[in-house]
């Protein structure tokens, strides 16, 4: 059959739209598949959940009151026997000697200025003799630094200095007390109170909780920090002092001080530094109404071995360990990995809990930013960064051609 010119026109100009299509959808379509980006992928997190660690067993002391804290650590770690306000005899001092520190500020080099005693320290001496309060020798005109009276007054606990070193700080002991007791309120130590700068009066108490929050401070102060520390020292005409704490330097105990009254029995705030890990963990705490320091010092011992079995040094990530992995629909995959090292030392059961924060990723190289994996532990947040494991590379012009559901 012969076709007609108009149908002759017609299927060329068909031929020729057809082909023009063909170009045209070829020139768009090799350029948009080719180079069209190809999007992101989640990442498949891996559970980072730590096993439950064991609580600590603490023997407390069959005493009145019992706590024990670290430096670094809120609140106490725990707390045994009564939690009422006891007479706490010379641990006084070391609120004494913070109080003046307060008003004398005194750097750990300097020795202070000087303290002249006088006949009414001579007197004042006398008075605590009377009673058999623990004293040491002064002389009118003889002269010491504020430093010397302080490491008097600390190492050798000699009420006398005490007394002395207030009165010569503020004028009298009136005029002490008030700001001692302010000085407790606004430290936050609501059950300590004071009625004499020595501790020779049963009125001054406080709870072993309260007193392990005054041991850190004593800690956080160089020079109290320092003196308490203190095995044995000269001073000038009063001689040789010897600390009165006898578990200094025993199971790492580095202070911080003895108390003996009838009304109180033995007392004692220590503390003592610990290894944990590639740590040190610096222990405080307190002990009241012991029958005599020989028994005392025996539980605090026990006690103090307790703690530091409580603690115990966790590792969080390991370099290179694996939270996670991408998987592409072009068949690539990666691992989101750990960049450091990293523990954490902890007390007792607290709980560790991790999560992990992933973008969402294409082609990327290696060793690419991805996320982090974050752990609370306790009041504390650890973050470590996660990075790439291997690259994740483009699946070249093939794929794209024939995948081009994958890409639009």
């Amino acid at each position: 059959m012969l076709l007609s010119r108009r149908q002759i026109l017609r299927r060329r100009r068909m031929a020729v739209f057809g082909a023009l299509g063909v170009v045209l959808g070829t020139v768009f379509y090799l350029p948009m598949t080719l180079l069209a980006p190809l999007g992101s992928v989640p990442a498949t997190i891996s559970a980072a959940d730590s096993a439950p660690l064991p609580a600590a067993a603490l023997e407390w002391p069959a005493l009145g009151g019992s706590a024990v804290g670290a430096v670094g650590y809120d609140g106490m770690l725990g707390t045994g026997g009564s939690d009422k306000p006891a007479p706490i005899a010379s641990i006084t001092k070391i609120i004494t000697a913070l109080v003046v520190l307060d008003a004398k500020p005194l750097a750990l080099a300097d020795t202070g200025p000087d303290v002249a005693f006088t006949a009414k320290d001579v007197a004042i001496r006398a008075a605590y003799q009377s009673v058999n309060g623990k004293t040491e020798p002064v002389s009118a005109g003889m002269v010491l630094s504020q430093r010397q009276v302080m490491d008097v007054m600390l190492v050798e606990s000699a009420n006398n200095y005490a007394e002395s070193l207030v009165t010569w700080a503020f004028g009298s002991v009136d005029e002490f007390l008030p700001v001692a007791n302010d000085w407790l309120a606004t430290n936050g130590l609501t059950s300590t109170s004071i009625s004499d700068p020595t501790g020779m009066s049963p009125r001054n108490v406080s709870t072993a909780s309260d007193l392990v929050a005054l041991g850190k401070l004593a800690l956080a102060d160089p020079v109290v920090n320092a003196i308490v520390g203190t095995p044995v020292e000269q001073i000038p005409v009063v001689g040789e002092i010897k600390n009165s704490n006898n578990l200094l330097g025993v199971d790492g105990i580095r202070g911080i001080k003895t108390g003996t009254l009838d009304e109180a029995g033995a007392c004692l705030l220590f503390a003592a530094d610990y290894p944990v890990g590639g740590q040190t963990v610096t222990i405080v705490g307190a002990v009241l109404g012991g029958t005599d320091h020989t028994a005392l010092n025996a539980t605090v011992r026990t006690l103090l071995a307790d703690v530091e079995d409580g603690f115990q040094e966790v590792t969080l990530t390991t370099t290179g360990e694996s939270f996670g992995s991408y998987s592409t629909a072009w068949g690539e995959s990666s691992r989101l990995v750990a960049t450091e090292d990293s523990s954490v030392v902890v007390w007792s059961n607290t709980p560790i809990d991790a999560t992990v924060t992933a973008h969402d990723i294409g082609v990327a190289e290696k060793g690419a930013d991805v996320g982090q994996v974050s752990f609370t532990v306790g009041d504390e947040v650890i973050t470590v960064p996660l990075e790439l494991a291997s690259g994740i590379e483009d699946p070249g012009p093939w794929w794209r051609l024939t995948n081009p559901g994958a890409l639009f």
